[in-house]
């Protein structure tokens, strides 16, 4: 099956939202039809252990840890995603960033 498009399901703190929004303007994320910077988001409440090794941006290694987030969501064409996933990773401060990517069967564009 051939998908056009993708859905990125992004989660980052809130501190860091209008760096994403440009992040993912620059790389034309979001632009639908004669709109861009189309992109929607809900607060959610994440929860992580970091292991031995990390660096976590927050929490303590071996202690799981919650923070509320953000998860931002945008559709991009498929040619767009490796472009679209530098921008987001440059853009995150995560060490690990949660970044999901879900083809779309259809669009309404």
């Amino acid at each position: 099956m051939d998908f056009s498009f993708l859905k990125l399901e992004i989660f980052i703190p809130e501190t860091h939202l209008a760096h994403l929004q440009k992040a993912l303007q620059m790389a034309d994320a979001g632009h639908i039809g004669n709109y861009d910077c189309c992109m929607s988001v809900s607060e959610v409440k994440g929860y992580w252990r970091p292991l031995a090794g990390t660096h976590p941006y927050i929490g303590s290694q071996g202690a799981i840890s919650s923070e509320p987030e953000l998860k931002v969501e945008v559709t991009i064409r498929t040619e767009q995603l490796n472009d679209v996933m530098h921008a987001v990773k440059a853009a995150h401060p995560y060490e690990e960033p949660v970044i999901n990517v879900i083809p779309l069967l259809e669009t309404g564009i």
